[in-house]
């Protein structure tokens, strides 16, 4: 039986002060360390040094407490909305600096939580309204200051090329077990990006 949200939102109690953004953390730490099916309140509690108590009257399931915490967490940060002027130079931005790809610890998160996404329907919505959602904006946003400035082509499918780089990111990742480096996400902007975005634009 599912033990989801469904009903809409429940104002909970907040954890007060720092404790919160402490328990958080320390979720995301433990969701890179043991993955989210092997993940438990216990486990939280302990790294967060918090009462398991506490965590349920935030909390009501781990799906929340994961979701929450990869979405709110300083470890967990979301990538910054730079415009530089153009799409190599945004994409590189968003891809490289703090929270990007190149980042560590939210690679590993995903790692931990690539399998649960799959059948666990809590998390999988959870995930895709609260993590995913703004990411996909931020990315769309992107691409649409590359459109207006004429960067690319009329014809080119902009949602597929949009999500190219986090695709092959992915797959070097996840399958082939490469790490993410400036120098493929370089690599996958300038010879695919770049190119597919220019389409018939190329003489």
């Amino acid at each position: 039986m599912s033990d989801s949200v469904e009903a809409g939102p429940r104002q909970r109690p907040r954890v007060e002060g720092g404790r919160e953004e402490e328990i958080l953390d320390a979720t995301v730490e433990v969701v890179a360390e043991l993955g989210y099916d092997r993940l438990t309140m216990d486990a939280v509690a302990t790294a967060a040094k918090a009462s398991k108590a506490t965590l349920y009257r935030r909390w009501s399931t781990k799906a929340e407490l994961v979701v929450d915490a990869i979405s709110r967490a300083k470890g967990c940060p979301m990538p910054e909305d730079v415009d530089t002027g153009s799409l190599r130079g945004d994409l590189i931005s968003m891809s490289c600096n703090e929270g990007g790809f190149t980042s560590e610890l939210p690679m590993s998160v995903m790692a931990g939580l690539l399998t649960a996404l799959h059948r666990d329907a809590d998390l999988q919505k959870a995930f895709k309204e609260r993590f995913l959602a703004p990411r996909l904006a931020l990315t769309n946003g992107v691409f649409e200051r590359a459109v207006q400035r004429g960067e690319i082509g009329a014809e080119v499918d902009i949602e597929l090329l949009s999500q190219t780089l986090p695709a092959v990111i992915i797959h070097h990742a996840f399958v082939l077990g490469i790490e993410p480096t400036e120098d493929l996400i370089l690599r996958v902007i300038d010879h695919v990006i770049l190119p597919a975005a220019r389409g018939s634009q190329v003489s």
